[in-house]
């Protein structure tokens, strides 16, 4: 688990916005980003090439959300949604992806979701998703 104190904002995060069930949690979570901490870009695009600095190829961003901070720290996983949630306010759950107890668990279950997120996003999964966000977005 990083040190989520030295994490320096804005927290650029690149994530596959093709997929609906991303897109409605990523789009979500910025629009309560008051602050603007958090820059979204779409590696799903086919003009997008990974920054030159990126330790991982566009493949690999595309399988798993991946994020880098203004200091140059990459992040993936588990981390990057700790640190969206709390950006944009949603304090609780950014306590939930960081959890100690929890983080074994959250850390083997996010790659089954993240390979299964076009077929998941078939479902009413992204809707549902959504408007629990929602209830919980801070105002």
């Amino acid at each position: 688990m990083k040190d989520y104190m030295e994490i320096q904002y804005p927290l650029t995060i690149y994530y596959d916005a093709s997929c609906p069930l991303c897109a409605a949690e990523m789009h979500t979570i910025k629009e309560t980003d008051f602050e603007n901490k958090l820059v979204l870009v779409d590696c799903s695009n086919d003009s997008f090439n990974e920054p030159a600095f990126c330790p991982s190829t566009k493949s690999e961003m595309m399988n798993r959300i991946h994020a880098v901070d203004a200091g140059g720290l990459w992040l993936t996983g588990v981390d990057v949604f700790a640190l969206a949630y709390k950006a944009g306010g949603f304090n609780k759950l950014g306590l939930f992806w960081e959890s100690k107890t929890l983080r074994p668990l959250l850390t083997r279950a996010y790659p089954l979701i993240a390979d299964n997120r076009h077929w998941l996003s078939k479902t009413p999964l992204p809707y549902f998703f959504n408007k629990l966000l929602r209830m919980c977005a801070p105002s």
